[in-house]
């Protein structure tokens, strides 16, 4: 197994990069910096940029490219020669064309993995989407994607996911319907397929603890089979990432001890509810991005929660939500790291 895939099968953090924009909704470059050199200092593991977080709109306006190359040079740089590896994940999508010449984009700028969302594809035709997947994986590695549903992902099905399997090109899988019953297919259509080189993450941003630590056991012709998810690809750990470093951390301990302690599925359901105003599960997660926004602005990693779309704002109530669970639950949080490693990341 490579140095790449061997580390994300050990499992990482990896955030699902935000985009910093300007009052005028412009690219604010020094904060979109600061983004990714907090991401790289906290501890990440990778970043996946160009996904729903970074908002898809960017490529109608032209910014896919510059956000892409920005945030791949600006890790290389800040990365410490000690650190083994770091995975660069591209989100791309639309139509096979327009996927296939995203991931040629990505390639080109030295991203590792093409994180393909389906949204928009017709579901009903597994075949094709696994067609899809394959036209980009002739390209780059794939990570497999499962968007939530409730922000334009498609329902997939186990034998979609079976069949993915099957394509020697996915080193990965973003497990994120937010649906225990969807997340189960994903888990069982990889252990029956025998892929133990396919790293599993959650991207279940109600439910990361539960995901870290559970044994996911499968029968499989007579045999039971246990896997973990190894990881996390999560726009929720866009936020706080030093606390999801140690959180993984943690999570991986427990697992080792095969003992999950008490205090670590308190704090599982600490972030649920945190989750919970940040993503903006009241208004069916309309204010989702501006959320995530909304708690790095308070810590000065952004200037404001614009987005491009102007009609993407915070929902009633959702600031108040936000200051609510910051002060409930502190020890989510990295602000004071963030406070003294600040003014570096924006210079």
């Amino acid at each position: 197994m490579s140095g790449l895939r061997a580390h994300l099968r050990e499992g990482q953090v990896i955030p699902a990069h935000p985009l910093a924009l300007t009052p005028r909704r412009t690219l604010d470059e020094r904060h979109q910096r600061a983004l990714t050199r907090y991401y790289v200092d906290a501890g990440a593991g990778g970043i996946a940029v160009g996904v729903h977080t970074t908002q898809f709109a960017i490529r109608r306006h032209g910014m896919f490219r510059p956000v892409l190359e920005l945030a791949a040079e600006t890790a290389r740089a800040a990365l410490p020669p000690s650190r083994r590896a770091f995975a660069l994940v591209a989100g791309v999508c639309g139509p096979v064309r327009q996927a296939v010449a995203e991931a040629s984009i990505a390639r080109a700028l030295g991203y590792d993995l093409a994180l393909v969302s389906l949204a928009g594809l017709d579901s009903g035709n597994h075949r094709a989407l696994v067609h899809h997947c394959r036209a980009v994986s002739e390209v780059m590695p794939l990570f497999g994607f499962y968007l939530q549903p409730a922000v334009g992902g498609p329902v997939l099905s186990h034998a979609f996911w079976r069949e993915l399997c099957e394509l020697p090109g996915l080193w990965a899988v973003k497990v994120a319907p937010f649906n225990r019953y969807a997340t189960h297919d994903v888990v069982r259509a990889v252990v029956e397929s025998g892929r133990d080189d396919v790293a599993l993450y959650t991207g279940n941003d109600d439910n990361i603890v539960a995901d870290l630590v559970t044994p996911f056991r499968i029968a499989v012709g007579g045999t039971m089979r246990e896997r973990w998810m190894d990881g996390g690809l999560l726009g929720q750990w866009a936020v706080w990432t030093q606390h999801a470093v140690a959180l993984l951390r943690d999570a991986k301990r427990a697992r080792a001890r095969r003992v999950v302690p008490a205090s670590l599925l308190a704090m599982g359901s600490a972030l649920t509810i945190a989750n919970a105003a940040i993503f903006d599960a009241a208004h069916g997660f309309a204010g989702s991005i501006p959320g995530i926004h909304e708690v790095l602005r308070a810590q000065g990693l952004v200037r404001g929660v614009w987005c491009l779309d102007p009609r993407e704002t915070l929902s009633p109530g959702q600031r108040h939500a936000i200051a609510r669970v910051r002060r409930a639950y502190p020890t989510l949080g990295d602000d004071a790291f963030v406070r003294d490693n600040l003014e570096r990341w924006l210079s």
